[in-house]
């Protein structure tokens, strides 16, 4: 047990020490207390921390930090690590802070930069080569379903915290996604003569089986509730394209409607820039707004133009960003 003192207005002594399976209700506390933005899911209870993080396969308590004044947990930081190449285990090439989170009322004292430095030793102990901040596919073992929307991107800049604390710490700006989003009660579906040709020519279908079925996708996206639509010609054939579709139920409460979320968009290589993707994505959206689905979110890389192209062709407006932080 180490600790730590910090003077301010009044003196405080913090203690930092690793995860307790008692911690569980205070973590989920803090998180709702913290201010996180629109990214972050709002209003459910341990049930979700437990089956979202506490149960993977691959939670480290040592991974999760936690700030106590006295029995009351007043931060946290949680690190862990991405995937191999086939997602078939971890890799500890890079590890990456999932969550940084101070009271409101104990930030500017020094608790978030004690906690990052932890969770950096910690990274450091195991062998990493580079350490990220924020969440990001191949990097995000932790919080699908919690924060960023559809899927974790980073650290978005709605939570308004997050960019000038890790710019002070030494991180700079990396990789950067794209948050869109489609409301369904005010974007009219686009309408072209290609579209309506495709729309003729094919069929959706629902399978009960994610495309990418490796460990890694099933440990996090399948906690969550999911689908997968697939474009089939109705003459038959092999499948044109397919994206899958994420429960957004944590987020009822924040955003006040029913949303789901995209991932995993693809098309068939030989029939790319034939607005297949287009095609994909506006008839899944009337699918989902037969189910009175009111929103639907999907990310994008920022230097993925064609992805970029198809959502906003496809009614989707950019509503945020995020950004994945790499220390310098």
């Amino acid at each position: 047990m180490s600790w730590l003192l910090l003077l301010d207005r009044e003196s405080l002594v913090i203690e930092y020490r690793s995860f307790h399976n008692s911690d569980p209700p205070q973590l989920v506390a803090l998180w709702h207390q913290a201010e996180l933005g629109r990214g972050a899911a709002a209003g459910f209870t341990t049930d979700a921390f437990e089956t979202l993080i506490f149960a993977q396969p691959y939670f480290d308590r040592d991974g999760l930090i936690v700030a106590c004044d006295g029995s009351k947990i007043i931060g946290y930081a949680h690190a862990g690590f991405g995937a191999n190449s086939d997602e078939s285990a971890l890799a500890y090439k890079s590890g990456v802070v999932c969550a940084l989170i101070v009271h409101p009322q104990y930030r500017r004292r020094g608790v978030g930069r004690e906690l990052m430095a932890r969770a950096e030793r910690y990274m450091n102990d195991r062998g990493v080569q580079t350490i990220l901040a924020g969440p990001a596919e191949p990097n995000d073992p932790f919080y699908v379903g919690l924060y960023g929307g559809s899927q974790p991107c980073g650290f978005l800049d709605s939570d308004p915290d997050a960019a000038p604390f890790l710019a002070a710490l030494g991180y700079e700006r990396t990789t950067q996604w794209r948050v869109y989003q489609r409301d369904m009660n005010a974007q009219r579906d686009p309408m072209s003569f290609r579209l309506a040709t495709h729309r003729r020519r094919t069929q959706l279908a629902i399978a009960d089986r994610p495309n990418r079925e490796t460990w890694w996708w099933l440990t996090r996206f399948g906690r969550v509730e999911s689908l997968l639509f697939v474009l089939l010609p109705k003459e038959g054939g092999s499948p044109i394209g397919a994206v899958s579709v994420v429960g957004l139920d944590l987020y009822l409460q924040k955003w006040g409607e029913r949303a789901v979320g995209l991932l995993d968009l693809e098309v068939n290589d030989e029939q790319r820039s034939e607005g297949y993707g287009q095609a994909i994505l506006v008839e899944v959206c009337r699918r989902l707004k037969n189910e009175l689905v009111t929103r639907i979110e999907a990310h994008a890389l920022e230097t993925d133009a064609a992805s970029i192209g198809v959502l906003e062709s496809s009614g989707f407006e950019q509503v945020d960003t995020g950004a994945v932080y790499r220390r310098t």
